[in-house]
């Protein structure tokens, strides 16, 4: 399991952010989509990724994020893997507790998919319970 690649677990075509997007939006769409971090995608390239708590900590200098786009709140320095990367290295990153949201991206930056901790859960549990064992309805096959 953990010598897969990314790329049979990630999830394809996710919510992206744009730079010049304002936080107003990006916000609703994290609200919308029950996600707490975006990567932020530029002419297809990942160039950031913006978490809630970024939004958090932006909230402790300034009084209002209104006026304020993606750009001015991103974090640019996202540590990302590639599709062929094994699924141990993602396991590994997240086991560092500083990452639930990896994006994942080829040679050129081009974002092709994020892998999560819960990527990573869902497929371990799969593995080893064929069936839910509870909350059925939660859990129904993607």
């Amino acid at each position: 399991m953990m010598n897969q690649e990314v790329r049979r677990i990630m999830t394809t075509n996710p919510v992206v952010a744009n730079p010049q997007q304002t936080i107003s939006d990006v916000s609703n769409l994290m609200i919308e989509n029950q996600l707490q971090q975006l990567p932020v995608v530029d002419e297809g390239k990942l160039v950031g990724l913006i978490t809630t708590h970024d939004l958090w900590k932006r909230l402790e200098t300034t009084s209002s994020l209104s006026n304020l786009q993606v750009k001015d709140v991103m974090n640019t320095h996202v540590v990302k893997i590639q599709p062929k990367d094994k699924v141990g290295t993602a396991a590994e990153l997240f086991a560092d507790k500083r990452f639930k949201t990896l994006p994942v991206v080829n040679l050129s930056g081009e974002l092709k998919g994020v892998i999560t901790a819960f990527d990573l859960i869902r497929v371990v549990f799969r593995e080893q319970y064929k069936e839910p064992i509870l909350f059925r309805e939660a859990f129904s096959p993607q």
